[in-house]
């Protein structure tokens, strides 16, 4: 028998547990019946007008997204307007709303962790653990198996993730050696100055501003620090999807789980 949306909803809080959410963010719930039978779960980065119509067409009853649709203040879901749209075909679809965003981050197989695994890093750990257990936390460190160039990770990187018009970018020695990886999938600027980044050869985040950037670039001329990469928020983030769906798999065998493929990075071409 299919399982209640209240159901995998239970299951996902307990692979991604609420209470190691940041406080500003808002996973969990979003939109749908607890008592509705839930048969397909499609998952994606983005609750957007495409992975919404997409689910619906799969004929999922939950689209399950890393990126919470109603993070910041919302006044109207009027149809007019993207997020009301997304509801309101998700609704109509009889497909429910689920996010699994900073509670998915700290993981043991969260989103960094993920990344950190696909580009073969070892005695990796949390670059800011958990205060109640420090297995778990945000980012991650470790080691490659061998020194490379900056140039030659960045383009192990480009094989890694899938392609955007962004591509990545690089600050610092194209031919400069480096091991020491540190990492935070989706933005990280706000990790710049932490100990564990300014200690790595290597600092790779996505959505780095001017003057953060900047500013990390002269301070590592001055004093040492990393180089950079910055890479798409939406691809390095949706490696963690097809983690997530085999969790679920394991969890609820009853369940068809399926993966948007979908590009959902906001860019759709690059000039350079």
């Amino acid at each position: 028998m299919a399982p209640s949306l209240a159901r995998v909803t239970e299951v996902a809080h307990t692979l991604w547990p609420l209470a190691g959410a940041e406080p500003w963010d808002a996973p969990g719930l979003l939109a749908g019946d607890p008592a509705a039978e839930v048969r397909t779960v499609h998952l994606a980065v983005d609750a957007v007008l495409d992975t919404a119509d997409e689910a619906v067409e799969l004929g999922a009853q939950l689209l399950l997204v890393h990126h919470p649709l109603l993070l910041r203040g919302v006044t109207s879901i009027a149809e007019d307007r993207y997020k009301g749209a997304v509801l309101a075909r998700l609704i109509r679809g009889g497909c429910a709303l689920l996010a699994a965003h900073t509670n998915a981050d700290i993981v043991a197989d969260g989103t960094s962790a993920v990344l950190a695994a696909r580009l073969g890093l070892r005695d990796v750990r949390p670059l800011v653990p958990s205060a109640s257990d420090p297995a778990l936390g945000l980012g991650r460190v470790g080691e490659l198996a061998e020194p490379v160039t900056l140039g030659e990770l960045a383009r192990g990187l480009q094989r890694v993730l899938p392609a955007t018009a962004q591509g990545i970018r690089g600050a610092g020695d194209y031919h400069a050696e480096v091991r020491r990886v540190a990492l935070c999938a989706g933005a990280g600027d706000s990790l710049l100055a932490h100990p564990e980044v300014r200690g790595a050869d290597v600092y790779i985040t996505s959505d780095l501003r001017h003057h953060p950037a900047s500013e990390a670039r002269e301070e590592a001329r001055v004093a040492g620090g990393p180089a950079l990469l910055d890479v798409s928020h939406w691809a390095a983030e949706w490696l963690w999807l097809e983690a997530a769906a085999a969790e679920l798999r394991e969890a609820l065998p009853e369940l068809t789980v399926t993966v948007s493929e979908l590009r959902t990075d906001p860019w759709d071409f690059a000039l350079v």
